[in-house]
């Protein structure tokens, strides 16, 4: 498609009034505390001011556009204003540039309650008595304050440029703010059908006309928004929507530009039929996509597109109400290509086709990156839906489609309809691998509520599903019913070539020293996967009845210390898995004891780790200096009989070597005839090694106990997080279900108030426990802890389609529900650590000491809160793995990607 006509900036509203705007008038007749910061900021010499004890005032708004052009080359592409609400008046705030951080990892976000310590006020230059306060430092403020007023209705312009409108806060694909309008009227009009022209009359005629006659077609696809603002271009409304539509002569595209986006882009729903004048024809973009049309006889006129402008020429759009449609127009009705569940597997790769179901299953609202290092995402979710004509649910993979009231509202239990989705599948890679549907540039989605009306509604094989939900029992299809948590989807191949083959050469591996910095640059939500080489060297089984009460006390030490909001999110983020980490191994060991000893073995065992867990916490001071890493690592500790020095070892306790020392000089000395009962005691020692670690939960290899004090750099991201987990749902409490699975809303949503509940208070729909995999790098120098959820429902086989993957024995086995996480649900009472299966162990055994490839889904979930989960193993001795290394180091020229040993193996 081509360029549109530039759009000039048109008259800009007087300073005075927008400066007006900027400051809201208090409701009472006081002055509020904000007002007089900032009026103090205006007189001061420098146009800043430092508060002395500011009060906590609450976000109420936090909402982004387009910067203006900038001459450095690493500005911010967007800019920030923030509502702030005192409890005498709201007012509106320019975020200083260097804070945009803290709104794209969601620590500024609406209903949050912040200390202004630091603000400014801002004259723009090339405007007449014309500024606005700028807020230039912040702090977290403890506890909740009064429930603010909505903003008013009729947002004034952006603060600081020339900008006109605000943009969606996460992505850029959705219609934000008042300018949008919902439903224009529908005009009662006569239309005279001998002036009207057909569009393949107007194929064969159109480059000998200036003025082109009126249009009567039927809208039959319509596309998702798509903004192309840039802060260089000035242009009010740099919107653009295409449509297909179609006549008695066939289907033509038709181009929405610019301003008439916001004013018609609700109102042009996929059947209303439009009266069209004065519109332009310009040559067919040849690179946009195409949607599938539901009658295959129909002729596509793909030459040209008509495009509707706000000028040369304006154009004039009627809606023609739909009863005073009239057959002889003949105008063509909407058809569709709707599948059921069983006609899916048999359908090829990129087959476009429509489907509906009952919602079973709503993960939460996920971004991705649209370009590396950029600021633009892609917003989408993953839903599963049942039509009853198969045990396996359609798999959806749902990306924004400029309709937000209905994205944000999904949830179990409703009726889905998605149109123009795409089928993904790769029968030559991997046969057995779940087909899923994924929506296209032309999709739209609809739920409960929005079917009145709809042309889908006289589809047979939707009245089929219609009458097949009538047979159902509702209680039966709740207790399947789950929303939100992490959801390892599409998995990864099981042949890492084709890993390789689907992303980019230079980001196929990572160092693991390099994940602190993947983890550093993520936004708010947004997902990635990367590989990273490292040995499995540690595994531990940790109760997921922990995650809840261990993340609410960092979030309290979050609120009882009012916290800097520019301190590094990173250093805090791993300060506290540090202090969480150490804290739960100590857990882990007191529960062995628990179960494992008499009261007198138990109080001896509970000294040691006290001793231990002593020297542990001076680990970051020992790595430090050579000297201190010796000094600590002879500390004379008494041993019991029980732990051998195997085990000692392998539990972490082996920095208590003292008394072995002296026991190994002691045994020199035993004579000839004691040397077989020593023997049998070594056998014995490790039969009580395996089934310490099993019974504590933990295993470790041999060389982690050697190299994990010497470690340069040491990352714990093992611990997951309450909405890490799936839930139950209940749908008495969707809304407070939904609010938490979507992304924090731009303007402050007070939260249900039937229900104190919070999120940790849902049954969860997987397993009870979870692991932490230590992966310790290649060179014996990083570390890292990440986490794996075991994903099976009981009440659902079907939901989390993990089956076993060949070659990935260690993981296939993790995912299996253990006998021990059964019984213990079934008595009630949950330990902090499960054991180990023998499954487990031996597959981690296998991998003792050996390189392999993992692949991380990491994503962001707000604050400090980073979940790291590891979904796939390759083991590096495979073909396929260095075939793949193989054709990645030969394409970038011997970069140094790759660990040396393998081109040497290759």
């Amino acid at each position: 498609m081509q360029d549109p006509t530039p759009e000039n900036g048109g008259s800009a509203r007087p300073d005075e009034e927008r400066r007006e705007e900027a400051l809201v008038v208090p409701a009472s007749g006081s002055a509020s505390w904000l007002q007089r910061v900032f009026e103090e900021a205006r007189g001061d010499s420098q146009l800043s001011v430092v508060t002395a004890e500011p009060p906590p005032v609450t976000v109420v708004a936090v909402e982004r556009y387009l910067a203006g052009a900038q001459p450095a080359a690493a500005a911010a592409q967007y800019w920030y204003d923030v509502t702030l609400a005192d409890g005498s008046c709201q007012e509106r705030c320019y975020l200083a540039p260097r804070l945009n951080g803290l709104v794209q990892r969601a620590h500024l976000r609406a209903g949050a309650r912040v200390r202004l310590t630091r603000c400014s006020y801002r004259y723009e230059e090339k405007r007449l008595n014309y500024g606005f306060p700028c807020l230039e430092e912040l702090e977290v403020a403890c506890g909740a304050g009064p429930t603010p007023a909505a903003p008013p209705r009729g947002r004034p312009p952006p603060l600081r440029g020339d900008k006109k409108h605000y943009l969606p806060l996460w992505n850029n694909e959705d219609p934000y703010g008042d300018v949008w309008v919902a439903n224009k009227p529908q005009a009662q009009v006569d239309v005279d059908v001998s002036k009207l022209t057909s569009l393949g009359q107007l194929e064969m005629t159109w480059r000998s006309k200036f003025h082109y006659d009126p249009l009567l077609v039927r809208v039959l696809h319509k596309s998702r928004l798509r903004y192309y603002g840039k802060p260089e271009k000035k242009m009010d409304m740099p919107y653009q929507a295409y449509f297909e539509v179609a006549d008695g002569s066939g289907m033509m595209s038709m181009v929405l530009w610019n301003s008439l986006c916001p004013e018609w882009y609700n109102s042009m729903k996929v059947g209303t039929v439009l009266l069209l004048e004065q519109y332009a024809v310009k040559t067919s973009y040849p690179f946009k996509t195409k949607p599938t049309p539901g009658d295959s006889q129909m002729k596509r006129f793909a030459t040209i597109e008509i495009s509707l402008n706000v000028r040369d020429p304006p154009t004039k759009i009627t809606i023609i109400p739909e009863e005073m449609v009239k057959p002889e127009w003949g105008l063509p009705e909407v058809k569709y290509r709707f599948i059921t569940r069983s006609e899916l597997d048999g359908l090829p790769n990129n087959h476009s086709c429509d489907v509906i179901g009952l919602v079973t299953f709503v993960g939460r609202a996920e971004r991705a990156r649209k370009k590396e290092h950029g600021e633009d995402f892609w917003l989408y979710r993953w839903v599963h839906a049942v039509d009853g004509t198969s045990d396996q649910p359609f798999i959806l993979e749902l990306f924004a489609t400029s309709q937000p009231e209905v994205f944000e509202h999904i949830h179990p239990m409703t009726y889905l309809v998605c149109t123009q989705m795409r089928v993904v599948r790769d029968l030559t890679e991997n046969p057995s691998s779940a087909i899923y549907l994924t929506t296209s540039n032309e999709s739209q989605i609809f739920i409960t509520g929005w079917h009145r009306g709809q042309p889908y509604t006289k589809d047979t094989k939707v009245r089929n599903f219609i009458q097949w939900t009538k047979t159902q029992n509702e209680v039966d299809q709740m207790e399947k019913a789950v929303i939100g948590g992490y959801y390892p989807f599409p998995r990864p191949p099981n042949n890492f070539l084709k890993y390789c083959k689907n992303n980019k050469v230079e980001s196929v591996l990572k160092a693991i020293g390099e994940t602190g910095k993947e983890i550093e640059d993520l936004h708010y939500r947004e997902h990635k996967r990367i590989a990273v080489q490292g040995i499995i060297s540690a595994i531990k089984c940790i109760s997921c009845s922990n995650v809840a009460e261990e993340t609410s006390e960092v979030e309290l030490s979050q609120k009882d210390n009012s916290q800097s909001l520019e301190s590094s999110a990173a250093s805090k983020e791993d300060s506290v898995h540090k202090e969480k980490n150490t804290n739960l191994q100590n857990k882990e060991v007191e529960s062995f004891l628990e179960s494992q000893y008499t009261p007198g073995e138990k109080h001896h065992h509970q000294a040691l780790l006290s001793q231990k867990s002593s020297v542990k916490r001076k680990m970051p001071r020992r790595l430090n200096t050579d000297a201190q890493q010796r000094s600590a690592s002879v500390t004379p500790v008494s041993s019991h009989h029980y732990f051998t020095r195997s085990a000692r070892r392998k539990l972490g306790l082996d920095e208590f070597q003292h008394e072995d020392i002296v026991q190994d000089k002691n045994r020199q000395t035993v004579s000839d005839s004691s040397q077989y009962s020593t023997d049998q005691e070594g056998m014995s020692d490790i039969l009580e090694t395996e089934e310490t670690e099993r019974a504590c939960g933990l295993w470790q290899s041999d060389l982690w106990a050697q190299v994990k004090d010497k470690l340069m750099k040491y990352l714990h991201h093992g611990t997951i997080f309450p909405e890490s987990i799936p839930r139950k749902f209940d749908y008495v409490h969707r809304d407070l279900l939904m609010q938490q699975y979507n992304l924090h809303a731009a303007v402050h949503q007070p939260k249900e108030t039937r229900t104190h509940r919070n999120i940790s208070d849902f049954e969860s729909a997987s397993g009870l426990g979870y692991y932490e995999v230590t992966v310790l790098g290649i060179n014996h120098d990083v570390a890292i802890d990440v986490a794996f959820l075991p994903l099976f429902c009981p009440d659902d086989p079907h939901l989390f389609q993990l089956e076993d993957v060949q070659n990935d024995t260690l993981l296939s086995c993790m995912s299996c529900i253990p006998a021990s996480q059964q019984s213990a649900a079934s008595n009630g009472r949950l330990p902090d650590m499960f054991p180990l299966s023998d499954e487990i162990v031996k597959a981690a055994m296998d991998l003792d000491g050996k390189h392999v490839v993992c692949i991380l889904d990491i994503c962001h979930l707000g604050d400090d809160k980073v979940e790291v989960f590891l979904s796939k193993i390759y083991k590096t001795v495979d073909p396929d793995v260095l075939d793949a290394m193989w054709c990645l180091l030969t394409q970038v020229q011997n970069q140094s990607i790759f660990h040396p040993g393998l081109v040497k193996a290759r």
